[in-house]
């Protein structure tokens, strides 16, 4: 499909999103994006043993390798977005199947940790960075109404492939040691590439060339068969081609768009994740170690996971099928608000499980409310931005959680080590994400509800947001920006049409005599049109 060239200084109309066609091909690919994203730097874990004997290193080490993966992901979030806003989303997700595939190629044939770091860390990492984000964005174009739905479903590739790669790895290296199965995994990775090219961008300027046609149809239409109609026609091509000279060259597109912290409900936002982050991800990192504490079997204590896993695989669609519910997606923000703080209560009422039977009530629920918040964190910052800015907002939200996630997990393991006690860290992560629902939905409450009660409430979009009303009004914001003088074609090929079409029926009425108005026989299909062009005139001075 190609691409119309669009005039200096215009901006193309926005399509519609198709909530469907090949959007579904585009959340299978947002599927397998995401499941390597957040799945692979835990999945790598199962080589770190034979790292630690050929390197001579220790467990720390090696950790490193999956800290940097998810630092990058998170860490590079700006670039992806200045990438994306300056190249698309197709090319930057395919260099990031090229970066991700080689980092891991290149690893297996590392001499040190060091350069496990550079390769598989960084590299593979920046890859995995460049397909994420691009990815979300591209399944934000491609649902609106649908969109809850397609975030649980792409979200769930998470739990499907960690209890699928982790296994893989296990496989790989015993048939082929981590050497080989690093390169197996780097070809794997190549499949984001496949992901990448799939994401076919909606063509923008459909519209504006069905525009053109129709304008030049209705021009035929109105004006009288013959000379009059051609020079009608002429004119009005005249005097856009007189027009397009005076143009304002097109504003260059924003690479970051920080406008959106004027935005209070991205501020909110950015808040409460930033506190959710330092507690969400410690229980499960302290899960299986606090299970071996209590006296629990290794092969038992493992299992928890794979119980958080499961019930996380069909968690999450659920929960985006409940958010897609025309009573619910309006407060999209309060449910998000629910599921952090039943994550965290589940962590409070858990931190004195004793036995393997409480664990695993704990598991289900955590599964549950784990499943809940991956589902929904991305479709409520969608919701709060809209999908023009998105691609911003998400890269800035990304870095901010770096740095929770860099505080949070590693604070929590040397407090493990000071105690001797996971019962405390419990109560502390728990407290932690109780804490950040608390803050999302009291300021949701206060500071955006009183905000709208106001403005009047004319033209004033849903609750929800995010859906084609705030994305219509930045697109007019838009408009009025880049092409304020895109309108005077317009306006001028109205005023010559006109004038052609009065002096179409100034020559009927000659022709008809004195009775006036429309004539019969001959002259009827112009006496139609001439009535017609007076109507129309009637619509535009109205």
């Amino acid at each position: 499909m190609g691409r119309p060239d669009p005039e200096e200084g215009q901006l193309p109309a926005p399509v519609k999103p198709p909530d469907g066609g090949w959007g579904w091909i585009v959340l299978l690919g947002c599927f397998v994006i995401t499941g390597f994203s957040y799945a692979f730097p835990k999945a790598v874990s199962v080589y770190f043993k034979e790292l630690m004997k050929d390197f001579h290193v220790g467990y720390s080490d090696t950790a490193w390798i999956s800290s940097i993966m998810l630092a990058m992901l998170y860490g590079t979030g700006p670039v992806c977005s200045i990438m994306v806003n300056q190249f698309g989303c197709r090319p930057v997700m395919l260099i990031g199947g090229l970066l991700a595939s080689a980092g891991m190629i290149l690893a297996s044939f590392t001499t040190n940790i060091i350069e496990l770091y550079l390769t598989a860390g960084v590299l593979t990492g920046l890859g995995m960075a460049l397909n994420f984000q691009p990815s979300l964005i591209m399944l934000g174009t491609y649902f609106d109404k649908r969109r809850p739905l397609a975030n649980g479903l792409a979200a769930a590739g998470s739990p499907v492939f960690l209890s699928s790669l982790s296994p893989l790895g296990q496989v790989l290296l015993e048939k082929f040691g981590w050497r080989g199965g690093f390169l197996i995994m780097g070809g794997l990775l190549l499949n984001c590439c496949t992901c990448g090219a799939v994401m076919r961008p909606l063509d923008m300027g459909m519209k504006r060339k069905m525009g053109k046609a129709q304008d030049k149809y209705e021009a035929k239409e109105m004006l009288p068969i013959g000379g009059k109609s051609e020079e009608g026609i002429s004119t009005t091509d005249g005097t856009k081609k007189g027009k397009k000279t005076k143009k304002k060259p097109k504003k260059g597109k924003k690479l970051l768009d920080f406008s959106i912290f004027s935005n209070r409900g991205f501020i909110i936002y950015t808040i409460s994740k930033f506190i959710l982050v330092l507690g969400l991800f410690v229980p499960p990192i302290l899960l299986v170690n606090y299970a071996k504490d209590t006296g629990v079997p290794d092969t038992e204590a493992a299992f928890l996971l794979s119980i958080i896993g499961f019930i996380d695989i069909f968690a999450r669609p659920a929960c985006g099928m409940v958010a897609g519910l025309k009573w619910v997606r309006p407060h999209v923000a309060y449910l998000f608000s629910f599921s952090m703080l039943f994550n965290g209560l589940t962590d409070i009422c858990s931190a004195r499980a004793s036995n393997y039977t409480g664990l695993v009530i704990f598991c289900v629920f955590f599964g549950i409310s784990y499943g809940m918040v991956g589902a929904l964190q991305f479709e409520v910052l969608m919701a709060i931005v809209g999908s023009q800015k998105f691609s911003s907002a998400i890269g800035l939200v990304l870095l901010i959680e770096a740095f929770a996630v860099l505080i949070g997990p590693p604070s929590a393991g040397r407090l493990v080590d000071a105690l001797k006690n996971y019962e405390v860290i419990f109560y502390l992560a728990g407290s932690e994400v109780v804490l950040s629902a608390l803050f999302l939905g009291v300021a949701s409450y206060c500071c955006l509800n009183r905000g709208k009660k106001e403005p009047p409430p004319e033209n004033s979009p849903s609750a929800g947001g995010g859906s084609d009303t705030e994305e219509a009004e930045s697109d007019v914001q838009e408009a009025e920006e880049h092409s304020s003088n895109n309108h005077q074609p317009a306006h001028s090929t109205d005023s010559a049409m006109v004038a052609a079409s009065e002096e179409a029926n100034h020559v009927a009425e000659e022709q008809s005599g004195e009775g006036g108005g429309c004539p019969a026989g001959d002259g009827e299909v112009l006496a139609r049109d001439g009535c017609n062009a007076d109507q129309m005139v009637e619509r535009d001075s109205f």
